[in-house]
């Protein structure tokens, strides 16, 4: 084989792989982008009461409006948090820009005969100049690990899933949750919350809150969402839907089922009733290109089961709405 044969072969599989190192990560469909967001009252900086259907408990909140109690400035609002939570997004974009820089310059000392290994004019500049692109892409996935790292919670290993059964409080939920309230005599009170008895329309609701937000996040339904979620919520859902028109894919999630719930907590802030649940469901879930309509993510025919924490509140005499989903640990 030729010199020029291997230098054209070198440089299409360079092409290959740079173009493949500047395609963004995909994140998990469905809503949520399957991360921690939204807030739970006085209780968003801890975390739920494991159950029966997720005893590992819950990831801590990466999107949240509520101030976290590591941060110096104990006035932080809704707008800082949003700041602070995409810094990992920007680290990650700013790393593929650097690695998007040293490729067009290998790229470009290619062309001219010169670079790191003395360009494609022999079958050692080939291979260097292939030993210099897997170098970039290594630098570039252990950043991404490192910043990842820094910004999510170490997984702790969930128990295995049980079959359907209806919401109820674990055996000592409601003891565990009056302990983290200060009552029974247990822990240090926290003021303006206090318990509270759910029934069984309530979990009737969280139920089919969870078909209508998936529903309503599909259809790409901003009303639909703002009629059964937070404004919180609401601009977490927003944003990722403008990314997604951004990138010109559509989420479609269909066939969602509640496979097992329990409750985790439930309390009263002033006016405001708040539940968190832990749900097991399953649903199918896939990316669409929006103009070719074609799968370019997930699986449009088979299931998948999904395993969170939702919270809901509502003021008093109100409607239930989705105030956080949090993923199981």
């Amino acid at each position: 084989m030729s010199l020029i044969s291997l230098a054209r072969r070198g440089r299409a599989v360079a092409l290959v792989v740079g173009a493949l190192m500047l395609v963004p990560l995909v994140a998990e469909a469905r809503p949520g982008g399957g991360r921690s967001s939204g807030s739970r009252g006085m209780f968003s900086n801890s975390a739920p009461a494991p159950t029966n259907t997720i005893p590992g408990g819950a990831q801590s909140f990466q999107r949240s409006a509520a101030p976290s109690p590591s941060v110096a400035n104990p006035g932080m609002g809704a707008g800082a948090a949003a700041a602070q939570a995409a810094r990992p997004s920007f680290a990650r974009n700013m790393m593929m820009g650097i690695g998007a820089g040293l490729l067009g310059a290998g790229l470009f000392g290619m062309l001219s005969g010169s670079g790191f290994f003395g360009g494609l004019a022999s079958l050692a500049g080939i291979l260097g100049f292939l030993l210099q692109i897997g170098l970039i892409a290594g630098i570039i996935m252990l950043a991404i690990r490192f910043f990842r790292r820094r910004s999510e919670p170490q997984l702790a290993g969930a128990g295995a899933p049980y079959g359907r059964e209806a919401y109820g409080a674990q055996p000592d939920a409601a003891q565990t949750a009056a302990a983290r309230m200060g009552g029974f005599g247990g822990g240090a009170a926290q003021p303006a919350t206090t318990p509270i008895q759910l029934e069984g329309a309530d979990f009737s609701a969280f139920e089919r809150l969870l078909g209508e937000v998936n529903a309503a996040y599909s259809n790409e339904d901003e009303a639909g969402l703002r009629q059964r979620v937070t404004p919180e919520m609401f601009g977490y859902f927003d944003e990722d839907l403008t990314e997604n028109v951004r990138r010109g894919v559509v989420d479609r999630v269909s066939d969602v089922k509640l496979l097992q719930g329990d409750l985790s907590e439930a309390w009263r802030e002033g006016s405001t009733d708040y539940a968190t649940v832990s749900m097991r469901f399953s649903l199918v879930n896939a990316l669409y290109d929006r103009k070719s309509g074609r799968v370019v993510d997930g699986n449009a025919t088979a299931p998948q089961e999904v395993k969170e924490f939702w919270t809901f509140l509502r003021e008093r005499g109100g409607e239930w709405k989705l105030s956080a989903i949090q993923q199981a640990a």
